[in-house]
């Protein structure tokens, strides 16, 4: 085999040390150990570069390859981050220095795939939105606090308002938590959209209190709100990147078109991501069934908005592992399963495919049919892998999304089995012929 990458080095990644790894004919010592300080990092860079390396692969050791990838990648490096799984070494290297000569030889001949890591500001945007995401799920916690505290003073407001974080639940409880006690006043604080009537609400606020109930519910809401002022300042961040990415993208060509839905999402950024995304992408993702705002933005965030590193809609889903897997011997499909995969993505639009089985739309429809046929596991999965081939063509070619209406599967389904009826029957020397209509009760007379 001739060397594809024959500049290349490799690092194995650890949490006190870097072993890292050159050609044996670019240093006396082709194998070294550095530590995981930044002036070593730095140092690390300083003999990759002495030895001619341009390349250098690393394995996605935790989060412990983040500092040395950054590095590298600031000094001018190709870095490539490789799946552990791929890069197995074969029995009997069991040592650090093994391993990064075994992963130098591999990345020369050009054995290892990248894993996709986004560039710039998308970086950026992906970093806000996973600490904007674990931010919400430690308020969401706090959120359980405030009605475990409630239940112990047996107030039961949270079950007859649907958001204890709405308008109305979070002003009687700041009520509570300030020292009012009386039902009726506190009933007062109900929201005109609240669906409980103020005699419900006044009955579910009548309740026992006790002192550590109470300093429990008001810790649970002051935590509440500040980790809501960090995803706030979260928010403001995100802004400034999409303002930046606007700032290097093309004017849209076409008006932005009208909403589906005007509904404010939960958890949603304060601004307007709607229209921020249509000044980047030039086009409106959520115009496909199932993406919202938000939604629509996390995808982007994680994928980016240049999608050519997947050559077609089929590459970009088996990235995802929502396409079939491919397990053959022998000429004989032994499985065909969609792998496991952890990936945020998927995730995404797994959830995007059970929202849009509730709808009318043709993505329902064709979640529904696939439902009663194979199950809802599997229906979702292949309802995913469809809006994530809409979301590939929308961002990749352009695609304007139309709905061809609840009717368009089924139809499409019903031709197919007919002329596989066909097929069959001419096979056997028979020839299919629609029967005549019925005669009505008017006809008959």
């Amino acid at each position: 085999m001739s060397p594809v990458h024959p500049d290349a080095a490799a690092i194995d990644v650890g949490a006190t040390m870097h072993v890292a790894a050159v050609g044996p004919g670019r240093a006396a010592e082709p194998v070294r150990t550095f530590g995981t300080f930044t002036v070593d990092l730095h140092r690390l860079a300083d003999w990759f570069a002495h030895c001619g390396v341009r390349t250098v692969a690393m394995e996605s050791t935790g989060v412990y390859w983040i500092p040395v990838y950054e590095i590298l990648e600031q000094r001018g490096f190709e870095v490539m981050l490789v799946n552990a799984r791929d890069a197995k070494h074969v029995p009997g290297r069991k040592t650090d220095v093994s391993d990064a000569a075994w992963l130098q030889r591999l990345h020369e001949y050009g054995l290892l795939r990248g894993s996709f890591r986004p560039q710039g500001e998308i970086a950026a945007l992906r970093a806000y939105l996973r600490q904007r995401e674990r931010l919400l799920d430690v308020a969401a916690a706090h959120i359980q606090h405030m009605q475990k505290a409630l239940t112990q003073m047996n107030l039961q407001i949270h079950h007859v308002v649907a958001d204890i974080t709405g308008v109305t639940g979070m002003r009687i409880i700041r009520a509570i938590v300030a020292g009012e006690r009386d039902p009726d006043r506190l009933a007062a604080y109900r929201d005109r959209r609240c669906r409980a009537s103020a005699e419900t609400v006044r009955q579910a606020l009548i309740g026992n209190d006790r002192e550590e109930h109470l300093f429990a519910l008001a810790q649970a809401v002051e935590l509440y709100d500040v980790y809501q002022g960090k995803v706030a300042a979260c928010d403001t961040r995100i802004e400034v990147v999409l303002e930046r990415l606007r700032a290097t993208s093309a004017k849209p060509a076409k008006p932005l078109p009208a909403a589906r839905h005007n509904t404010r999402q939960p958890n949603a950024p304060a601004f307007a991501v709607r229209e921020a995304l249509w000044a980047v992408l030039g086009i409106d993702l959520t115009q496909i069934h199932g993406l919202g705002p938000y939604l629509a933005l996390k995808l982007v965030g994680e994928c980016g908005t240049d999608l050519s590193a997947w050559p077609s809609a089929k590459h970009f889903t088996s990235w995802l592992c929502l396409a079939p897997g491919n397990k053959i011997s022998g000429g004989k499909v032994l499985s065909s399963r969609t792998r496991r995969s952890s990936s945020r993505v998927a995730a995404l639009l797994r959830l995007a495919a059970v929202t849009v089985g509730r709808t009318e739309t043709a993505l329902g429809a064709f979640y529904r049919r696939l439902s009663a046929r194979i199950g809802k596991a599997k229906a979702v999965t292949a309802t995913a892998r469809k809006i994530a081939v809409l979301f590939y063509n929308a961002l990749r070619h352009g695609m304007d999304y139309t709905d061809p209406g609840a009717s368009f599967y089924e139809e499409r389904y019903r031709r197919r089995v007919l002329g596989n009826l066909q097929r069959r029957a001419k096979s056997l020397g028979y020839v299919l012929q629609e029967m005549a209509p019925a005669p009505t009760a008017n006809s008959v007379s």
